[in-house]
């Protein structure tokens, strides 16, 4: 299956080539770079819903994503902040929503993971998200440094934001995959806590090998990073779980599972408004680091899935792992920053992160991610 899924891949890459032929050279001589980029995301979308056997079932899925309440939510969102209209959430419940979202998300995983016991899966599963932690940092600090007119503290940071990790995009792959009936291993959560310290530590270390005096020690960095608030609850959470088990869960039932889907598209709403009233800091940021926040989750994922394969990791863990390394932080990355980078830029991190990579995964990646580990998995 992953050999077919290979093959299917080349024959996409012929076909970005046939594509590039068939347009005239007069039309690309004016704007090469644009044209390309154009054509190469066009030539991708025609092969994920044609050219692969699941492209189908991927049409499908995102149709039916569209149609669920947090993304309807997070449109809300969006559209309100287009009209410039006086919706908002308080600040302090804005924070509540997203405290009670990974104390729900750590206290049932915990709970499943007290069930299913904490094996080798799960071991093999904290190593993947660790090594992801470490590595997507420094492929986005790359290809920063390479394509995007960016100083180097700030490719740093955004690497930093786009190797930690998205709580509110793992909550809503958490609910879809729930809503279709096969719910992720309870160790997940533990590893979306575990891939959050060792980005920011990465994005750190690769400013000061670029000359950059961040101001703070690496103890301090990381101490920040291991007790940012999202990390603290998150895991604090899982550990509840782990200790009381499905009597815990079913006492909590009322609170942690029928009013997740509810609180998760308020939260959404406020995402909404939040990532399209900073449209106007995108557009200073220029095309190449829009691009960059659309193809920087595609390899994430790839990375994601190719790790949760070599592991031997079921389809619906797979892309939950995909989606986490596609993700990227506007919580918990952030705010170790501000701490470690200080004079990176945050009108270029967190409107990428919201702005762009956000909505792309909630609209399209969640369901592209889950189809592309049916193939690779095998199931």
């Amino acid at each position: 299956m992953f050999g077919s899924c290979a093959t299917q891949i080349i024959t996409c890459a012929w076909l970005v080539r046939k594509v590039h032929s068939a347009i005239g050279a007069e039309n690309r001589a004016s704007t090469p770079e644009k044209t390309g980029f154009t054509l190469h995301v066009l030539s991708i979308v025609y092969c994920v819903a044609y050219e692969f056997p699941s492209g189908a079932r991927f049409v499908s899925a995102a149709l039916g994503n569209l149609a669920s309440p947090g993304v309807l939510f997070f449109a809300l969102g969006a559209f309100a902040a287009t009209i410039r209209s006086n919706v908002g959430l308080p600040q302090q419940v804005a924070q509540a929503l997203a405290i009670y979202l990974m104390a729900a998300i750590g206290f049932k995983g915990g709970a499943q993971l007290r069930e299913s016991g904490f094996g080798s899966d799960a071991f093999l599963a904290l190593g993947a998200g660790a090594v992801l932690g470490f590595a997507i940092p420094f492929v986005a600090f790359a290809l920063l440094r390479r394509f995007a007119p960016v100083k180097r503290v700030d490719a740093a940071s955004i690497a930093a934001h786009y190797g930690s990790v998205s709580l509110v995009t793992f909550g809503a792959a958490v609910a879809l995959y729930e809503q279709l009936g096969n719910p992720p291993s309870g160790y997940m959560p533990a590893v979306l806590a575990l891939m959050e310290a060792p980005a920011i530590a990465v994005g750190v270390m690769l400013a000061r090998r670029s000359g950059e005096n961040t101001g703070q020690s690496t103890g301090e960095v990381l101490r920040e990073a291991l007790t940012t608030g999202s990390v603290v609850v998150l895991l604090g959470a899982t550990v509840i779980g782990m200790a009381l088990g499905a009597k815990g869960m079913e006492s909590m039932d009322g609170f942690f599972v029928a009013p997740f889907t509810g609180v998760l598209a308020l939260f959404l709403l406020d995402m909404g408004l939040l990532a399209f009233s900073r449209i106007g800091a995108l557009k200073e940021a220029g095309w190449r680091l829009i691009a960059f926040a659309i193809y920087m989750p595609l390899i994430g994922a790839s990375m994601g899935l190719l790790l949760g394969w070599s592991i031997g990791m079921n389809a619906v863990d797979t892309a939950l792992l995909a989606t986490l390394a596609a993700s990227a932080s506007y919580i918990a990355a952030p705010a170790a920053m501000r701490l470690a980078l200080p004079e990176a830029n945050p009108g270029l991190s967190l409107p990428l992160a919201i702005g762009v990579t956000f909505p792309f995964n909630l609209i399209v990646g969640i369901p592209l991610y889950l189809e592309l580990a049916k193939l690779v998995a095998g199931s």
